[in-house]
């Protein structure tokens, strides 16, 4: 058998093949993505490509991951510029309201807005097209941070009109860990830089743009993961995922009136689909959040985060299809026994 045909010619036409189908399924065309391992790789692939000016700003919310504030920051500090991480009020109440008020952060020297379209420890859904529409008419470059998106809400990027759109494909996607994507607007794709620079920086396929050539090869590495995404698509379509998440939000929403009755929750967002996917985040008044995580495991092989944000514990609960009513009952259960 020939031992190197995969990685040097065919790993190519499967990528291919692999990006079309995610391109359809996400809303944009197969050339204006690559896969990367995860998020934070997309991220930071973004964020050390940008030739900022000292002083200039990039406008945030105080709902961002983690992991790419510390990203931020460290090309803050390298590039003297500035971070802003803009407070949102809770709760928050509707779309208009909350473009207006993150709008207020907005400034002359903002040349970046990051956002989330669904956040990571408050799990709320944010408007960013609206938000993406403004910055377009001021020239603010946009980058979405879309990681919980794909597979648990409808995505189209193409409507959504943003500069840059990051997300992952193993989360609610369900494809193995390891596959996640970066997509970049054509007018902004010559200034992407990959974070590994190989082969493909002097590729001379005329069938590839330099973007792919650039950020698709980068040495050698195993793209299992990233080659499986048909398959995890074709397997949510086959499912008609799309109708059984409709119970999963409903049940998302029913959870949270429950445990308002015990534990009367200050509330982050309306209890509407408008706000909530298929996970929701619940202050609790829990003093030891990571031993009171591994108690809801030990005790109840419950596995949700339970994270300090702004000084208070909230706990992120989610369902998937495969998640059932007795799931919902024994989460109610728990915090009822444990807080």
């Amino acid at each position: 058998r020939q031992p190197v045909q995969f990685m040097a010619e065919d790993v190519y036409t499967h990528l291919k093949t692999a990006r079309d189908s995610l391109g359809e399924f996400v809303g944009c065309e197969s050339d204006d993505l690559f896969f990367v391992p995860n998020s934070t790789t997309a991220g930071n692939t973004v964020i050390n490509s940008l030739d900022l000016k000292p002083g200039d700003e990039i406008l945030t919310t105080d709902h961002e991951y983690g992991a790419l504030i510390r990203a931020w920051e460290a090309y803050c500090t390298m590039s003297d510029t500035r971070l802003i991480q803009h407070d949102i009020p809770l709760p928050v109440t509707t779309h208009d309201k909350f473009t207006e008020h993150f709008w207020d952060g907005v400034t002359d020297r903002t040349k970046v807005i990051f956002i989330s379209q669904v956040t990571s420890p408050t799990a709320l859904i944010f408007p960013v097209h609206e938000i993406c529409q403004r910055a377009r008419e001021r020239n603010i470059l946009t980058i979405v941070d879309g990681a919980h998106v794909p597979g648990q809400i409808p995505l189209n990027i193409s409507e959504i009109d943003p500069d840059v759109y990051i997300a992952a494909c193993h989360k609610w996607l369900c494809a193995p860990k390891g596959s996640s994507f970066l997509y970049v607007r054509k007018s902004f794709q010559t200034k992407v830089n990959p974070l590994v620079v190989s082969w493909g920086s002097e590729g001379t396929d005329p069938s590839r743009s330099p973007f792919l050539l650039e950020n698709q090869w980068q040495g050698t590495r195993d793209m299992s993961a990233f080659l499986t995404v048909p398959e995890a698509i074709a397997f949510q379509q086959k499912n008609n995922w799309d109708k059984l998440t409709v119970r999963c939000r409903h049940l998302v929403r029913e959870t949270r009136e429950r445990l308002d009755e015990y534990f009367t929750l200050n509330h982050l967002c309306p209890n509407t689909e408008e706000w909530l996917g298929q996970m929701a985040s619940v202050e609790l008044p829990i003093e030891e959040p990571e031993k009171f995580k591994n108690a809801l495991m030990k005790e109840y092989s419950i596995e949700v985060p339970v994270l300090l944000w702004k000084d208070k514990t909230f706990l992120r609960y989610s369902f998937n299809v495969y998640s059932s009513q007795q799931d919902a009952d024994l989460l109610v259960y728990a915090l009822r026994k444990l807080v």
